[in-house]
């Protein structure tokens, strides 16, 4: 069955039509072209397809479409839509990310967690990102960036 739904996608509403049962995954990448949300494990266990659902990180391959209408939806390119964040920076800084293929997901995890938690230990962050998969970097390099990033947002 076929249903329109309206939400607010990257700062901006959107209309679609998408059937019942299909995955906002498969809308945001297929419909809107937006490729950062990943498909991998395809059971929300690996973070790659992550997107901030009012605010809150989320795992795309398992919800429906359906259950995001009235709500908001930000991407890893929504988050620079002004250019790189300065998380990204001190990612980038850090060599933070050797394939890319876990880095939206980590910087969507990374984003919300440091909303609520702006001054994290080093124990927190691993804590935090322990829902996402890097099969490159080990994660010490993804820790170091935000710790740092942290500590120069702090002075």
């Amino acid at each position: 069955m076929k249903k329109e739904i309206i939400f607010k996608l990257n700062d901006e509403m959107v209309s679609v039509t998408v059937d019942s049962d299909e995955l906002l995954l498969d809308v945001l990448r297929d419909k809107f072209g937006l490729k950062s949300p990943k498909r991998s494990c395809g059971r929300g266990e690996c973070g790659a397809c992550s997107v901030l659902l009012n605010g809150k990180s989320v795992r795309s391959c398992i919800i429906f479409a359906v259950e995001v209408a009235g709500q908001e939806i930000i991407t890893f390119e929504g988050l620079q839509k002004e250019g790189m964040t300065d998380l990204q920076k001190s990612f980038l800084e850090h060599n933070s990310f050797q394939c890319g293929f876990c880095t939206s997901g980590v910087t969507i995890t990374a984003t919300e967690f440091l909303q609520k938690n702006p001054k994290p230990t080093v124990k927190e962050i691993k804590e935090a990102l322990a829902g996402n998969l890097c099969r490159c970097t080990g994660y010490s390099s993804i820790v170091d960036a935000i710790y740092d990033y942290t500590k120069k947002k702090g002075e």
